[in-house]
């Protein structure tokens, strides 16, 4: 996820500059970013497209909802904001999205990928596209998946994709900020759930297990160790610094937290796991890397947490422990521009919520009339900044 840092020299600059301006704040002149939402109930599922009004966060749909292939599931922007990546799951493609000046998408090209992808992630340098596929995995018939690395050419385009085999169920990716290691969530049955670690090879792409991590045979037969991960692990993220790896756990309702050790192998936190609420599906890490939200599919809430900076354990002792979102939220975002605004998608009542989120206490307070309607059946969102104005006022 595309994350930047606000220094508070850039937030007086907008307080300055909206004042120069004379915007409004019950207007949305001032656009600081744009949401995209993916929906899937209809075929081919559409995209969902909003402005953030910089100073309630409230959202306002542009254009029109724009196709994206049978099934979009997961999406991801690129470091600058530019260009959105959709996985839709039905036809095996990757869907190549331009941001347009006016926060519309534009559809650029599609790619074939393995058989059901699953997860998608960018590296922070915007040269790999990672996307997992299970190839259609279900209990009675494991089927081994597999990482497709696509080049991303200077035109945003994607290159011709190396296949790195993994376990039998890919569902999430992250990729490290610094230390260009990669971890893949395999969600096997109990007691095979684990996590793959890889270090990356920034010319190509190309991943080497990591300590701890083996991969031997390939396709069907293709046998993995890796560090364990619960019960079903469903999403994953890491800290700013990439000392912190966290793994929500849906069917142990927790969130396990492991330190990276220096040849990049993960080690559990000694008082973890911790406990989130119903059927945690999604999470992530603010852009101060103090905080850290889990989303509970069942529970109908988004969660918060302090993390603890020498030690990386979570704390629920956030200025809001718990705040309700619309039915089943399945993805959660933090806004790029400021790190102020967390929007979460809804699938069952197919609407997006918006939060404004204070960094200081790592509190949530509802924007006024969220949630926002959406097309049906919400699964994944991703933020951008308005790139015309982010470029003046943000400090990376």
């Amino acid at each position: 996820m595309n994350l930047y840092k606000v220094s508070r020299m850039a937030k007086a600059s907008i307080v300055t500059l909206a004042m120069v301006l004379g915007l409004s704040s019950c207007t949305l002149d001032y656009v600081v970013g744009y949401v995209y939402m993916t929906t899937n109930k209809s075929n081919p599922g559409v995209i969902n497209q909003y402005a953030i009004d910089f100073q309630t966060g409230a959202l306002s749909p542009i254009g029109s909802p724009i196709a994206a292939g049978n099934d979009p599931v997961q999406l991801v922007a690129t470091p600058g904001g530019q260009f959105v990546y959709v996985i839709s799951q039905g036809d095996s493609k990757v869907w190549e999205f331009g941001v347009q000046s006016d926060g519309t998408l534009a559809m650029k090209n599609s790619y074939s990928t393995g058989n059901a992808p699953s997860a998608i992630a960018i590296d922070p340098q915007g040269k790999f596209l990672y996307v997992a596929y299970n190839a259609g995995y279900t209990l009675n018939a494991p089927v081994s998946g597999g990482i497709s690395i696509f080049p991303v050419n200077a035109d945003n385009s994607l290159g011709t994709a190396l296949t790195q085999p993994v376990g039998q169920n890919p569902v999430a990716i992250s990729v490290s900020y610094y230390n260009h290691y990669v971890y893949v969530v395999d969600q096997e049955a109990s007691p095979n759930a684990k996590i793959l670690g890889f270090s990356q090879n920034t010319t190509t792409g190309a991943l080497t297990p990591l300590p701890g991590t083996t991969i031997t045979g390939s396709g069907t037969t293709t046998a993995t160790t890796g560090y364990a991960a619960g019960v079903t692990p469903s999403a994953i993220t890491e800290d700013l610094t990439a000392r912190f790896v966290y793994v929500t756990d849906e069917a142990a309702n927790q969130l396990i937290g492991y330190t990276v050790q220096p040849n990049g192998a993960l080690l559990p936190m000694v008082n973890g796991p911790f406990s989130t609420g119903l059927f945690p599906v999604d999470v992530v890490t603010d852009p101060t890397g103090k905080l850290l939200y889990v989303v509970n599919y069942n529970a109908n809430t988004v969660q918060g947490f302090a993390i603890d900076l020498a030690t990386g354990s979570p704390s629920g002792s956030v200025g809001a422990f718990s705040i309700a979102t619309g039915a089943g939220p399945t993805c959660v975002t933090i806004d790029p521009a400021l790190g102020t605004f967390l929007y979460t998608s809804d699938k069952l009542d197919n609407t997006v919520t918006a939060e404004i989120l204070n960094p200081s206490t790592g509190g949530l307070t509802a924007v006024q009339n969220s949630p926002f309607p959406g097309n049906g059946q919400p699964s994944c969102l991703t933020s951008v900044p308005n790139g015309a104005h982010a470029s003046q006022i943000i400090t990376p």
